[in-house]
């Protein structure tokens, strides 16, 4: 089990921090070209947003790595899923299908799981 659970870390971490870096690096006339919903959203609010992605998936991992207050792991994790819940309010509002960011929460939700303290 400990495998899968690092395996999915990594591949949200991964998948977080890709997203995010690409919210914080492009300029926002890009962005709106290639992700529609951020044409609801101001430069400021797309670039804050790519800041929590890179924080969170930083927070999916460094914390059980490096074994500094493990706890926040699935603190990241649960803040993450919330925001892909905001994420799928968003497509859903714009009739847009809410697949990846309900399937990204939900892994994320796993990860809390999993990685929750345990009563000893």
């Amino acid at each position: 089990m400990k495998w899968l659970t690092w395996t999915l870390q990594i591949l949200l971490a991964l998948a977080f921090a890709s997203a995010g870096i690409a919210k914080l690096m492009t300029p926002k006339a890009e962005l709106d070209k290639t992700m529609r919903w951020a044409t609801g959203f101001s430069a400021g609010q797309v670039r804050a947003i790519g800041a929590a992605e890179v924080a969170g998936a930083t927070g999916l991992v460094a914390p059980v790595a490096t074994s500094v207050l493990p706890v926040l792991t699935p603190v990241a994790a649960v803040a993450l899923a919330a925001l892909m819940g905001g994420a799928a309010m968003t497509h859903l509002q714009r009739g847009e299908p809410p697949y990846l960011p309900i399937g990204l929460g939900a892994l994320a939700v796993v990860v809390a799981w999993l990685r929750r303290p345990r009563q000893r």
